[in-house]
């Protein structure tokens, strides 16, 4: 195949040679790139039953799957086919399998005040000796003077100026600081562990690591975990403690973005200076031209960060907080967005308003019952993922159910329910929903109140939902008795006018029925 060469600027240049094989069905940025620039798509990996080389739809399926649409390689795994083509390359003499490690050496000394000193002596006739252990800790002078640029310890009168441990003759203290890295990277083990005569005390150390759960952006995940890890088995291996991995799991966040702006001479502008008015960019104090930029991440340098507190001011924090988790997986980076946050502070006015509705009334909603235990289920389900996203959809999944039930004793617990799973994202307007709710329910803060509990008899589901395909999108669904045979679900799909209207009297070739799932129109 002859393939185009196209330059994005999502590859990273100093990731292996700066040039990949783009897979677009499969990778979400290459996806992203390929939408954006009318690229065609091929699916290689098949997600259940969709094998055709045309992949639709904008989220790449990143997950296990036999290979497809590739010569050789069809109906391999990912990594059968992955070993086979190193195979191939060895065989035919045209490639080699090799581990490629991207490490590199850590200089961990720094040229300035701040760090651990360097516990070195220089001496011109023992050469480079170790600070006796008497002599530990180092201290960092107070008395330092920072208004002249460079290592304020090179300038000290008395700082480098010791004896040699060995000959006892005038020597040089090292000036260099340890790289603030060192610190951190068995700071953890210091958490766990904090005796007054050691670093730690291995057994209380051992008892409580490894840490659960790792979050940090993708610069930590390249830099402090990669150094953590380092530390830990260094220490490990000198038999200070007996743990190899500091962390179980590593989750990495997205970062907060914004558009960026600059005016005719290339200066950066910030969210606040410029207005918009159609398609055009001016700025606000002199109405000249500005334009806008690449959406990045916020940045001092570039201005394009939002004050925090307008924002808090305007809107308060709450609707914040529920933005920023509602707004996308926290995996991803997250666009800031005035009219996003504008969506969130309304939804954030509806649960409110939903708390002063409890009516006192009897009876039972079944349907209204088994969402509330769903929606319970799941937003447990998904906080311990940390898909917050997700669960926020479900809470505004229930929060619809609550406001078309009519009044009943279910949609009193509903209320109550929505409340409590709502509390961990917007605290300030549940507690205080809560001591509205509390004149029935007894008083107490929510911080104190107990989770709700999910009714098992609840989850199971008498009806099921059925997504139709035609050519792998989504053109309708069916909301249908659970287990219905595979004859009558055909049927209602196809007499589905969405449905007829995107088969458009093309020949059907085969009808995929997945029970209680999917039906997938293959033309």
């Amino acid at each position: 195949w002859h393939l185009p060469v196209y330059v994005a600027n999502f590859v990273l240049m100093d990731y292996g040679t700066g040039a990949v094989f783009g897979c677009p069905a499969h990778d979400q940025r290459d996806l992203d790139f390929a939408r954006k620039y009318h690229l065609a798509v091929t699916r290689v990996v098949a997600d259940g039953d969709l094998t055709d080389s045309a992949f639709d739809g904008d989220v790449a399926f990143t997950g296990p799957g036999t290979i497809v649409n590739s010569h050789w390689m069809n109906g391999m795994t990912i990594d059968q086919a992955k070993a086979d083509v190193i195979a191939r390359a060895q065989a035919e003499g045209w490639g080699t399998g090799q581990t490629q490690y991207r490490l590199r050496d850590w200089g961990v000394s720094r040229q300035r005040y701040w760090g651990t000193p360097i516990p070195i002596i220089h001496c011109q006739t023992c050469g480079v000796v170790p600070v006796p252990d008497d002599q530990l800790p180092v201290k960092l002078p107070e008395d330092v003077s920072f208004d002249i640029p460079g290592n304020p310890l090179d300038r000290h009168p008395t700082f480098s100026k010791v004896d040699c441990p060995q000959c006892h003759q005038p020597a040089r203290r090292e000036t260099d600081t340890l790289d603030t890295f060192v610190d951190s990277s068995w700071y953890f083990i210091r958490f766990a562990s904090q005796p007054d005569d050691k670093p730690f005390d291995r057994a209380v150390a051992e008892k409580w690591l490894p840490v659960d759960q790792y979050i940090g952006g993708v610069e930590h995940a390249i830099l402090h975990l990669l150094y953590a890890r380092f530390w830990t088995r260094a220490l490990s291996h000198i038999g200070l403690i007996d743990v190899k991995e500091p962390f179980a799991s590593l989750f990495t966040q997205g970062m907060v973005t914004h558009q960026t702006y600059q005016d005719a001479k290339g200066t950066w502008l910030s969210p606040d200076q410029v207005r918009r008015e159609g398609d055009i960019w001016t700025i606000i104090d002199t109405g000249a031209p500005a334009v806008a930029g690449r959406i990045e991440k916020m940045s001092k340098s570039k201005k394009n960060v939002v004050d925090p507190d307008d924002i808090v001011d305007q809107y308060g924090a709450d609707a914040v907080r529920w933005f920023m988790l509602s707004d996308s997986p926290p995996e991803r980076d997250l666009e800031w967005s005035e009219a996003g946050i504008e969506g969130c502070w309304r939804f954030v006015q509806r649960l409110w308003r939903l708390t002063s509705q409890v009516s006192g009334a009897e009876g039972s909603d079944k349907a209204l019952d088994r969402k509330t235990h769903q929606v319970i289920a799941g937003v447990g389900v998904d906080i311990e993922a940390l898909a917050f996203n997700k669960a926020v959809a479900k809470i505004y999944d229930l929060a619809n159910a609550i406001e078309k039930a009519a009044p009943s004793a279910s949609r009193d617990a509903a209320i109550r329910t929505i409340v409590l799973l709502s509390s961990p994202m917007v605290p300030h307007l549940a507690e205080e929903a809560w001591t509205v709710l509390g004149v029935q329910l007894g008083g107490g803060l929510i911080a104190d109140a107990a989770w709700p509990a999910v009714d098992p008899k609840f989850l199971e589901e008498d009806e099921v939902t059925i997504a139709i395909q035609v050519r792998g999108k989504l053109r309708d669904t069916l909301t249908v008795a659970k287990g219905l045979p595979q004859a009558e679900i055909e049927a209602l799909a196809l007499a589905s006018q969405k449905v007829q209207h995107a088969v458009d009297g093309a020949n059907i070739k085969k009808i995929i029925v997945v029970p209680d799932r999917l039906v997938n129109i293959v033309l």
